[in-house]
């Protein structure tokens, strides 16, 4: 017999107690910009995706884009300003976001995951109000921070089989158009829908410790700690303060992991080994 197949079968069979364990569960996805990488990284990840719901969980993808709003910005010639290495979003970056989030690479998520045998469908935060937010700082313009989310509308969808992708773009309560950070989109998401998991697909292994090896197991206190000590430093910083504020808002555990290893969701929450950094109490 295929010594492939035993092992196949094998991997399965290790595979049930895991199974059983997310059977029902609901998985917050971010899918960073710097992840999605090529177009069989994508194909990788929405096979993924469509395998959880398929085995019973209820996944919902929230997304970024970074690198190609950078990249549209610089081709429309529209010159960004920063405040304290934050990029202020005035109303000409606020239409490229927007174009490029909702547009571009929220269908092309839809894309990969519908032609993987799932149904997906493109949200942004501005679609039945499921993400209102305020302004978090007027010096950074059009930037919004959620501050009332309808878990419900994402509930309907996960009853009708259908997986939610969302586009990190808000909705204030004067009807303006806010540009939200991906993570953090993510991490309201996930503490209002009192998420099992929420993981955050990056272009990093997960966070380190002082001798600069992966941390796979880490309580809130520890993440603290190595803020204060500088070990947690730089873009890691946004990340693991998501993960903190969403656990107190609910969520049970949060793992920042690598999106560009092949099957890391799977890996995560289907194996003993895991994948990247668990942060739980």
């Amino acid at each position: 017999m295929n010594r492939d197949w035993i092992a196949t079968a094998r991997t399965l069979s290790q595979a049930l107690p895991y199974l059983q364990r997310y059977d029902g569960a609901t998985v917050v996805i971010k899918l960073g910009g710097n992840a999605m990488g090529s177009d069989a990284a994508m194909q990788g990840f929405a096979r993924d995706v469509v395998l959880m719901q398929q085995v019973g969980v209820n996944p919902v993808i929230v997304h970024g884009g970074g690198p190609m709003i950078n990249d549209l910005l610089a081709r429309l010639d529209i010159q960004s300003e920063f405040v304290n290495g934050k990029r202020v979003t005035d109303q000409a970056t606020m239409e490229v976001v927007e174009m490029v989030l909702s547009g571009r690479v929220n269908k092309h998520i839809v894309q990969a995951i519908n032609a993987e045998g799932g149904r997906a469908i493109g949200l942004s935060g501005k679609d039945a109000n499921l993400m209102i937010c305020r302004e978090t700082d007027p010096d950074l313009g059009f930037v919004g921070t959620p501050e009332e989310m309808n878990a419900d509308f994402l509930r309907s969808l996960a009853e009708a089989g259908i997986i939610p992708v969302i586009a990190p773009i808000g909705t204030g309560r004067n009807g303006e158009t806010f540009n939200v950070n991906g993570d953090t989109a993510a991490g309201a998401i996930a503490a209002a829908l009192t998420a099992d998991r929420l993981l955050l697909l990056t272009d990093v292994a997960g966070v380190k410790g002082t001798d600069g090896q992966v941390l796979t197991d880490i309580k809130p206190d520890q993440v603290r700690q190595l803020t204060r000590d500088g070990i947690i430093a730089g873009g890691m910083i946004p990340k693991t303060e998501t993960a903190l504020h969403a656990m107190e808002g609910g969520v049970r555990a949060v793992v920042i992991l690598d999106g560009r290893a092949p099957n890391a969701c799977l890996l995560e929450l289907f194996t003993d080994h895991g994948a990247g950094s668990l942060i739980k109490e």
